[in-house]
C-alpha cells in the first residue's frame, strides 16, 4: 500500500545518505601527495553535486509524505511524519558537512597553489643572484667599475622578505594539519639551504668588492702620484733644455 511505498522511499534516503556520510565524512583522510590532495578536492565537488542532484528527491518524499497525511487517519500521522523530519534533518546536515569540508579542502588546496608560486617566485630571485655572483667573480677595471658592480649586487639583495615569510606561514598552515607535511618539508629545507648558501655567498663576494675597491683606490692614487711626479720631472727637464743646462750640471736630474 501507499505506507509500504513511502517508507521504502524513506529508507533508500536514509541508505544514500548514510552511505555518503561513511565515504565522504566519516574516513581518516590522509594527504601526502598534491595528486591526493587534487582528487579529494575533486571528488568531494562531486560529492556536494550529487546531494544538491538529491534536493528534487527529497522533497517530492516530502511532497508525497504531506499528501499522504493529509488523507490519511490519524494513526498513520505521527511515525511517517517523525521519519520524514528525521530525513530532512540528515539531509541538511549532509549538504552543510559536504558544503564545510568541500570548502575547507578547497582552501587547502588554494593553500597549496599560493605556496608553490611564492617558491616560484623567490627561486627565480635566487636565480638572478646566481647569475649575479657569476659575474662579479672577475670584475675587471678600475675603482669606480668595481663600484657599479658592487652597487648592482647590494641592490639586488636587498630583497623584500615578505615572500619568505609567507612561505613559512603557509608551509605552517598546511603541515600542522598534517597535509603534504613530507613534500613540503622536503621542498622548504631545499629552498632554504639555497637561500642561506646564496645569503653567504653573497655577503662574501661583497667584502671581497669592498677590498677590491680599496685596493683599486690606493692603486689609482699611487699611479695619480707617479704621473704628477712624472709631470714635474717632465717640466723641470724640459725648462732645462729650453735653457740649455748640461746633463753634468744636474747630476740628480741626469740620473
Amino acid at each position: 500500500d501507499k505506507t509500504v511505498s513511502l517508507r521504502k522511499d524513506l529508507s533508500e534516503m536514509h541508505e544514500w545518505i548514510t552511505q555518503a556520510e561513511e565515504e565522504y565524512l566519516e574516513r581518516d583522510f590522509e594527504y601526502k601527495t598534491p595528486g591526493e590532495l587534487q582528487k579529494a578536492v575533486e571528488e568531494l565537488k562531486r560529492a556536494k553535486e550529487e546531494a544538491v542532484q538529491k534536493e528534487v528527491k527529497v522533497k517530492l518524499i516530502t511532497d508525497s509524505v504531506n499528501s499522504f497525511i493529509a488523507k490519511a487517519p490519524p494513526a498513520a500521522h505521527e511515525a511517517l511524519k517523525k521519519e520524514l523530519d528525521v530525513l530532512i534533518t540528515s539531509y541538511q546536515r549532509l549538504c552543510s558537512r559536504l558544503n564545510g569540508k568541500c570548502k575547507t579542502l578547497e582552501e587547502v588546496w588554494a593553500c597549496w597553489r599560493e605556496l608553490l608560486s611564492y617558491l616560484e617566485a623567490e627561486n627565480k630571485w635566487l636565480n638572478e643572484v646566481e647569475l649575479k655572483l657569476k659575474a662579479t667573480e672577475n670584475v675587471q677595471g678600475g675603482a669606480e667599475e668595481i663600484s657599479e658592480s658592487l652597487d648592482s649586487l647590494e641592490r639586488l639583495m636587498r630583497h623584500p622578505e615578505d615572500n619568505r615569510n609567507q612561505i613559512r606561514e603557509l608551509a605552517q598552515t598546511l603541515t600542522d594539519g598534517g597535509i603534504l607535511d613530507e613534500v613540503i618539508n622536503e621542498k622548504l629545507e631545499k629552498f632554504n639551504t639555497r637561500w642561506e648558501e646564496l645569503q653567504q655567498e653573497a655577503v662574501r663576494r661583497q667584502k671581497i668588492l669592498e677590498q677590491s675597491i680599496q685596493s683599486a683606490q690606493e692603486t689609482d692614487k699611487t699611479l695619480r702620484l707617479i704621473q704628477e711626479s712624472l709631470a714635474a720631472a717632465d717640466k723641470q727637464l724640459t725648462a732645462y733644455i729650453a735653457d740649455r743646462v748640461d746633463a753634468a750640471q744636474v747630476p740628480q736630474e741626469a740620473q
